[in-house]
This record gives C-alpha cells, structure tokens and sequence, in this order.
C-alpha cells in the first residue's frame, strides 16, 4: 500500500459507500454516472487490495476489512472538514474558556484590575490565568499551547513567536518620604552612591545598566528581587533607592509614603509587548482577546 500515490477523494467515496451500501445510490449522492462509481469501487479494491463490497442474499455488505476501515476514516474526513472550514464566530458575551498569559507582577498590576472589570461587562464568563514570566521566554509553553500570551519587554524574540507592541512606559526614581538624602531631584553622583534595588522583573540586564556599561559606571545595588511591588514597600521603610515604571510608582504613591523623582540620566521609554505562538493563538478567540488588550493600553 503506498499512500503517496493515494487519491483522498476515495476516502468520501468510501464513506459513503459503506453508508449507502450501493454503488447505485452512493453515485446518486455524489453525482457521479453508475459506471463512473463502479471505477472508484474499483480503485478502492486495487488500493486495500480487498473487496470493500460484496454481494450477499441482503444486498451488497462491507468486508471485515472495510468494516475497521470505518471509524478511523469518518474520523479523519471529519478533522479535515473541521479543519478546512471557515472558524467559526467568537461570542465573548456567551464563552467561559480560559485564556492562560505570562507576565510580571508590574503588568499585572497595570493591567489586570482594568481587564476584569471590563470582562465583568463584555464577557463574565472568560476566566484569566496568570503564570510567572522570568528571564528566558518561555518557548516550550507557547509550542505545545501551556501559554496563549505573554507580555513584557523582550530585548530578542525567536522567529517562531509574532509580537505587537502594548503600550510604553519610563523609569523613574521611587524614595520614601522625608528622605535625608533627597527631596525634589537627585544628582548622578548620588544616584550612583546610593544604596538601591533593582527589581529584574525577569530581565538579566535593564535600560540602566545599559547606560552604565555605555558610560563605564557602576551603582550600589544591596539587593535584587524580581518583584516590582515588593520593592516600594522596603523603600517605604528604609533608605534605599529603586528605579521602577512610572505606572508603578503613581500606583504605589497613592498608597505608601513615597516621592517620586526623576531619573539624573536620560533615558528612552521602553515598550511592553504582546507575544503569542501563531499555531495556538490565532483563532477568533484569540483575535478578540488581543483587541481587548489594545483597547485597554
């Protein structure tokens, strides 16, 4: 049997035919001429190398052969129907799936208040599902469909993951209140000469190491953590020092005895992007999903 040379139409002609029972009938079905069916029963015989049909006092009755036949090949015309057909409409009002995203706790907490109490008015039935976003981009995940999106700044993405930009943010400086050593702005030299965190938020090197490699400068960083909202809670309490998103520092200020001061270098804004594997996350529910990020950034 060499499938090569195998025309996939005979599959829907089998199919039939082991429906119909009669070569007169499945012809009728598939608007072919009775001579034209009997050829592709004939192919079918020299293809399975086996009768398929043969005539009994109740008519005309499949072969054990083709009898096993049955499932697997409506099985398999019904995948190809499935997967050559037009995907069907998203209705996010009615959906209760669960859409699975990586991300760090800063993206979280910019964007995951504002997604519920939109999806509470849209679509109460979606469900969200968080996982931890840490240094390397988590490829297998996206493969095999574990992680439908992620979102974060990406430095290099591999080939295989298609990407949108989010939305962009800049880094400030966050202090405590009353602090000894700052008020209203701080210089390079103190910024240098601090005692500060850095947040990694699963980053191996960020924008302002960058800039100190760039200018052969060093600060003083007493502790590293990859959570963004843990830090302004220890530097609610303490002396220190941390350069975070901007969003975060407005967000944590609100809430904590914090002053926010700008940067004593310049730097450019970065962009959060929104990756996705195109073989797991391009059907209708993943259009819509993506659009309700757009929507909220």
């Amino acid at each position: 049997m060499n499938i090569s040379n195998f025309d996939l139409n005979l599959l829907r002609a089998f199919d039939v035919l082991m429906r119909e029972r009669s070569v007169t009938r499945a012809a009728e079905e598939l608007n072919l001429t009775q001579p034209a069916m009997s050829n592709v029963l004939r192919r079918l015989r020299e293809f399975l190398d086996d009768p398929v049909l043969v005539r009994t006092g109740q008519g005309m009755q499949p072969t054990p052969k083709a009898l096993s036949l049955i499932t697997e090949v409506r099985a398999g015309l019904s995948l190809l129907t499935k997967g050559l057909s037009p995907a069907a409409e998203f209705l996010a009002a009615e959906s209760v799936r669960t859409f699975h995203m990586a991300a760090t706790d800063y993206v979280q907490l910019v964007l995951l208040p504002r997604l519920l109490k939109h999806f509470k008015a849209v679509a109460p039935g979606i469900k969200i599902e968080i996982h931890e976003l840490g240094f390397d981009i988590p490829i297998r995940a996206f493969e095999i469909g574990k992680i439908d999106f992620a979102i974060g700044r990406f430095v290099k993405l591999p080939k295989s993951l298609q990407s949108q930009s989010w939305r962009s943010e800049e880094l400030v400086c966050l202090v405590r209140e009353n602090h000894p050593k700052f008020s209203r702005k701080i210089s390079k030299k103190d910024f240098l000469t601090c005692d500060q965190i850095w947040v990694n938020g699963g980053q191996r090197s960020g924008m302002v190491d960058a800039w100190l490699d760039e200018n052969n400068l060093e600060r003083n960083v007493v502790l590293t953590t990859p959570n963004f909202l843990i830090a302004p809670i220890i530097v609610a309490q303490s002396d220190l020092l941390v350069v975070t998103p901007l969003e975060v520092a407005r967000q944590c200020s609100h809430r904590l005895p914090l002053q926010i001061l700008q940067l004593p270098m310049k730097l450019k804004a970065f962009n959060q992007d929104l990756i996705w594997h195109p073989v797991h996350a391009s059907t209708p529910a993943h259009e819509w999903f993506k659009d309700q990020l757009k929507l909220l950034a």
